[in-house]
């Protein structure tokens, strides 16, 4: 596969996933025109924690949000997918539906027990039929909002977070968790917009990070390593990894990871030759953590395992944490390209559902 030849690619991203990932500023856009949706009560904003249970990539866009406004958010924000509703749920609690589908098992089984507990349920989801989520919010006049996806022709959640993320951010902002000017998103659209022309399938591979970086790890792990405001980030990196590129990998964040994962990079011996580590940086990192990235990536080194850093740009860290999330979704993409795979189907987790159904 030829990543630089766009009939090839074409022709085998049958799932229009490239269309999805171009489309990321123009989700976000659709996205604001439908935040004046979002109603969420007044008694709402007595809350003293945030809750969001959804899974895959319907929580993604969560995480970004919580990693990058953690500082600052006045409530703790926590992501609790699964079954299981956390025993501090109680009526001070803003629980967080959030199931793209609006079909996901896990958090739709929580519902009724976070509703017991007399939490604040809040929900979001994707019109669509057959939508269990949807059906719910309109049954029991749950509040949150029910989103028109038309920017996501893939369909798939994790290429969707232009919508997921700024519909968390905007129930957030509502609650009065977080304070952020909704005007800044046009400043958002308009830089990722410029990124695009730089990432996507007409820019060559001189000229292309994403594409750099995918000819880097081709046939190799990847492992991902930032500071804590990016961690949603790489989060949501690792996802598209795996499910876009369909190749494996992992993340590290700093300066936790220099606590405990610098002795295991001598074994097994292979790694010098399977792992490839990729360092962001950023302008918001402190000056410790910015000596704790260089160390870090000089010990990669001398262990001899391949190492690459980008810098990233941007003048917030809700917009670095997106020009992240952009240039992760192309760089799978183009992986998934030069692993000759459809970046858009999910085998392995359609069996597992249809063996656990």
């Amino acid at each position: 596969m030829n990543i630089n030849n766009i009939n090839q690619i074409k022709k085998l991203d049958k799932g229009k996933v490239a269309e999805s990932i171009r489309e990321l500023p123009a989700q976000i856009d659709d996205a604001y025109k439908q935040l004046g949706k979002i109603k969420i009560p007044a008694a709402y904003k007595k809350i003293n924690r945030v809750v969001v249970n959804g899974m895959g990539g319907s929580n993604l866009g969560a995480r970004i949000v919580a990693s990058v406004f953690k500082q600052e958010s006045k409530v703790p924000i926590l992501i609790e997918p699964g079954y299981d509703v956390p025993g501090f749920v109680d009526k001070n609690t803003l629980y967080i539906i959030s199931s793209y589908s609006g079909n996901t098992e896990e958090p739709l089984s929580a519902y009724a027990e976070a509703k017991k507990r007399g939490a604040k349920i809040a929900a979001l989801t994707a019109h669509g039929s057959g939508n269990k989520l949807e059906g719910l919010m309109k049954k029991n006049n749950i509040p949150g909002i029910i989103f028109n996806s038309g920017r996501n022709p893939s369909g798939q959640p994790r290429l969707g977070l232009g919508y997921t993320l700024f519909f968390i951010l905007g129930i957030l902002v509502d609650a009065g968790a977080i304070d952020f000017e909704k005007e800044s998103i046009c400043k958002i659209i308009s830089e990722l917009e410029k990124n695009n022309h730089q990432l996507d399938l007409s820019a060559g591979t001189v000229k292309n990070p994403a594409k750099k970086i995918a000819a880097e790890i081709f046939g190799r792990e990847a492992v991902l390593v930032a500071g804590n405001f990016l961690e949603g980030s790489l989060h949501a990196w690792r996802n598209q990894f795996c499910e876009n590129g369909k190749n494996f990998a992992q993340y590290l964040v700093l300066p936790e990871l220099n606590h405990y994962s610098l002795e295991g990079l001598g074994n097994p011996k292979d790694n010098q030759k399977n792992l490839t580590f990729i360092f962001l940086n950023s302008s918001f990192y402190s000056p410790r953590l910015k000596k704790r990235l260089a160390l870090t990536m000089e010990i990669i080194k001398k262990n001899k395992i391949r190492a690459m850093e980008y810098k990233l740009s941007g003048g917030t860290k809700l917009l670095q944490a997106l020009q992240l999330l952009q240039l992760g979704s192309w760089t799978t993409f183009y992986l998934a390209m030069l692993n000759g795979i459809d970046p858009v189907g999910i085998p392995w987790v359609n069996w597992f559902k249809k063996k656990l159904s």
